[in-house]
Parts: C-alpha cells; sequence; structure tokens
C-alpha cells in the first residue's frame, strides 16, 4: 500500500478514522437514505434523531397531503433494504399524507435489521466539532475525528464520526413574520395568536380556527395548503374569514401553470386561485410586514406597509407560512461555506437562488456542490436548500448516493449525478425583462423564502 492510500489515522486517538462510523443527523427521509446507500457500501453509520421515532418533523405536519407521488418520495437504497423485509411498496401513482409517508415508509425502514440498532432516539445534536480542535486550528485537522455532543434525557456525551452528513431540515426554524427578518417587537405578547405553518385546520386544531378570523402569511405551498384547508372550514363554520397577505405583486409561484408536472402541486395553486377569485380568500399583495402586537379581545394587530402607505390587519390568528432558515448553531466550530443570500453551500446557491436561476429543473448536483472547507462534512436533504424554496426529495436522494460514493471512494460514481426534476411551467418576468422565477425574496410578507415543503418555482 502506497503512502497515497494509506488511511488516517486520527492523532488523538491513534485509531484509524475508518473505524468510526458516520454520523447522521436527522432520521427524516434523507437521513434514512444516506443511511441506507452508506451502509450499502460497508460503511458502518450511526443516526442522531431528536424525535422519539422516525421521520418526526414530517409526523408535525402529518394531516397535509404531498404533491410528489410515491415513485418521488422512495431512495432504491432504502427500497432494497425493504425488499429483503417484504415490504409492500405503495402504489407508485398516488400521493401519500404526510402521515402515511411516515407509517408507510419511513417507520418500516427505520425499524429494518440493518437500520435498527444503529439510530439514536430522542439524541439532540447540540454541537459538532473536531475532537479537540476548534474552527482555528488546521495541523492534522483533516485526520482528526469529529465530536458530536449530544443530549438525550437532559444529559450531555459525546460521540466521534469519521464523517458527518447532517440532515436535519428545517422544520424546526422558520422564518420571521416581518419583512426585516426580526423576531417582532412585541413577539412575547403575542405568541398564542401565531401558529406554525401548516396547522391541522380540519382536525385537532379545527376548534381553534372555527368562526375566527385567520391571516395567513406567505406566497408558498405552504400557504396555499391552510388557505385550502381554512376555505373548507369557512364553509363550514359561520364567521370564519380568511385573508392572504404576500410581499409581492402576484402569487404566480403559488397559482402555478397547467404545464406543471406534478399534477398535484398544479391542482392546488389552481384551486387557490380559484378561492381568491370567488372572494373566499381576501388577498393582500405589496404587503410588507413591521410588527404584531395586542390589538384587545385577544386579537392581533398586524401592522406594515404596502407600497409605502401605513397598512393594519387586525386577525384572530396568523398562521406564518413564510418559508424556514437552516439552524447554524451547531456548527459554530465548523469550516463551512455559505452563500450570503439562501445560506446554501456556496457552489450548490446558484443553482437554486430563486432571484438568479430561471424555470426549469434545478441541475444535477452532489459532493462538489455541497462540499465544504471542512473535510468529510455535508448538509444535505432540505437544510442544504438553506432559505430557497425548490427542494425536492428526490434532490436529496441523489445528493447522499454522491456523499455515500465519495466517502466509499468510487470518487468517479460520486461526480456522475443523475436526476430530472418534474418542470413547475412557472415564469414571471423581473424589472431587467428575464424570464425568471418570482424574484420576491420569499414572495410573502416577509423577508425570506418559503421552504416549508417541496414548494417552489422550480423544484
Amino acid at each position: 500500500m502506497s503512502l497515497q492510500t494509506l488511511p488516517a489515522l486520527s492523532v488523538v486517538t491513534g485509531q484509524l478514522l475508518v473505524d468510526y462510523p458516520v454520523a447522521i443527523i436527522g432520521a427524516g427521509p434523507v437521513g434514512l437514505a444516506a443511511a441506507a446507500q452508506l451502509l450499502e457500501r460497508g460503511i458502518d453509520v450511526v443516526v442522531f434523531e431528536a424525535g422519539p421515532a422516525a421521520g418526526a418533523a414530517v409526523s408535525a405536519w402529518g394531516h397535509t397531503r404531498l404533491f410528489s407521488p410515491w415513485k418521488f418520495l422512495i431512495d432504491e437504497a432504502a427500497r432494497r433494504l425493504l425488499d429483503k423485509a417484504a415490504w409492500e411498496s405503495p402504489a407508485a401513482t398516488t400521493m401519500p399524507l404526510g402521515r402515511e409517508l411516515v407509517d408507510d415508509y419511513l417507520l418500516p425502514l427505520a425499524a429494518t435489521p440493518e437500520l435498527a440498532p444503529r439510530i439514536r432516539y430522542g439524541s439532540s445534536v447540540s454541537d459538532v466539532t473536531r475532537q479537540g480542535m476548534d474552527r482555528t486550528r488546521s495541523k492534522n485537522r483533516s485526520s482528526t475525528p469529529f465530536l458530536l455532543r449530544i443530549i438525550q434525557d437532559g444529559a450531555a456525551t459525546e460521540h466521534l464520526a469519521r464523517a458527518v452528513i447532517d440532515t436535519s431540515g428545517t422544520y424546526s426554524s422558520p422564518n420571521m413574520l416581518t419583512a426585516s427578518g426580526l423576531a417582532p417587537l412585541h413577539a412575547d405578547q403575542v405568541r398564542a395568536n401565531i401558529t406554525h405553518a401548516l396547522p391541522d385546520v380540519l382536525g385537532a386544531d379545527r376548534v381553534k380556527f372555527a368562526g375566527k378570523h385567520t391571516l395567513v402569511v406567505g406566497a408558498g405551498h405552504s400557504a396555499a395548503n391552510t388557505l385550502l384547508k381554512l376555505a373548507a372550514l369557512a364553509r363550514e363554520v359561520p364567521g370564519t374569514t380568511i385573508t392572504w397577505a404576500i410581499r409581492s405583486a402576484t402569487p404566480v409561484r403559488v397559482y402555478g401553470s397547467a404545464a406543471d408536472e406534478l399534477e398535484g402541486r398544479g391542482q392546488l395553486g389552481s384551486i387557490t386561485h380559484d378561492l381568491v377569485r370567488e372572494g373566499l380568500v381576501a388577498l393582500v399583495d405589496h404587503f410588507e410586514i413591521d410588527d404584531l402586537a395586542p390589538a384587545g379581545n385577544g386579537r392581533v394587530s398586524v401592522t406594515g406597509r404596502r407600497q409605502g402607505v401605513p397598512t393594519t390587519i387586525e386577525a384572530d390568528l396568523v398562521a406564518n407560512a413564510t418559508g424556514f432558515r437552516p439552524n447554524i448553531d451547531m456548527l459554530r466550530e465548523i469550516r463551512l461555506s455559505l452563500d450570503e443570500i439562501v445560506e446554501a453551500p456556496r457552489a450548490l446557491a446558484p443553482l437554486i437562488d430563486p432571484n438568479l436561476h430561471s424555470c426549469g429543473s434545478v441541475r444535477p448536483h452532489g459532493v462538489v456542490e455541497l462540499s465544504h472547507p471542512e473535510p468529510n462534512f455535508y448538509i444535505a436533504g432540505m437544510k442544504s436548500y438553506g432559505r430557497a424554496p425548490t427542494f425536492l426529495l428526490a434532490t436529496g436522494y441523489e445528493q447522499v448516493r454522491s456523499i455515500a460514493d465519495e466517502l466509499a471512494g468510487n470518487l468517479v460514481a460520486a461526480r456522475q449525478v443523475h436526476l430530472v426534476l418534474p418542470e413547475t411551467g412557472v415564469c414571471s418576468t423581473d424589472i431587467g425583462g428575464s424570464a425568471s422565477c418570482s424574484t420576491d425574496s420569499g414572495g410573502a410578507a416577509s423577508g425570506s423564502t418559503d421552504t416549508g415543503e417541496s414548494a417552489g418555482c422550480c423544484s
């Protein structure tokens, strides 16, 4: 064996780095796919999941139907593990609810003999670093194992890893409602009036919304889903009213196009458009929110500007569907290279930034675009898209397939990425006159993009 091919030796512990597992943060669809891909290549893994079961974040919006059919939702390496366990695959063309994605795919996958002993539930990753090294130290850095600090049942433990794949997602870190991106000045006083992007309007949260005026803020598919549920409730319960606030001039990204290759996404947009046309949903465009404050009688006053004119909307509830942002607090000691605008890996950002890219499929990408200055550290899945609104699960599966080949030493295969995503057919014309996705930063009344689901102009 030549010197160049000797396995890296940890200068701290004296163990070979390959003796440590790859640590995967998050047991969602992409995290479990990463584990399946790595195990298939003979690389051991450990998966840290903050929730009590696989797919915990998906379960939070389990009442919502995906607009992607099953054929786009199952990773091939994961499928091979499930097939060994005599799993019955769902019909390829049906579109599952979030809870069906969990019950019929993620839970069986997590229960396979290969994955079950490698998943640690109730394990929140608070910090990632190198053993004995903060981000300023360079000598022997690439041969030093990663150290992850894990919080479980209130106690902290530390675990070593040869590589880290962060697939923790963004659902737990929503964007702010204000156009400035900051928390409202009176946030603590109106917290009870604000809901997450996808409340269970027709189920567990029905009483909360029935007979009330709800303001939905955001111009993505999370907003559209909530608007449809609220409209159904309004037809059943008198006094239920709906206002929809967006920062852009038009919700073209939500309305979609007949050319959308995902039928469910196209229908979602067309029904939302009909609700506005018939007056069941009052659309307020060009609205930039400055603050939320108590309005008396348990209501909330939402103040802002419409093209510079002071505007106030009073409501009982506000659904924050303005999208999500990556939480990078736990990565403070990791050398990251993130785009200044969308907070995605710098090489990936130009491919997904809704301010820049034209309509059509996102260019296939993998380990090259996902790499950081920190060797063998990757952010994959929805979190890799930062604040951009164009993510689909099929994208995440190809990301982790490429990363797995890279970690297995299959460098050529890692760089041969192939992915065809469904077109939306949605274009708008920006100020410069070029055909592009909606260039409003988020298309919402906040200053950020909607990444709550597989939404977006070119997903």
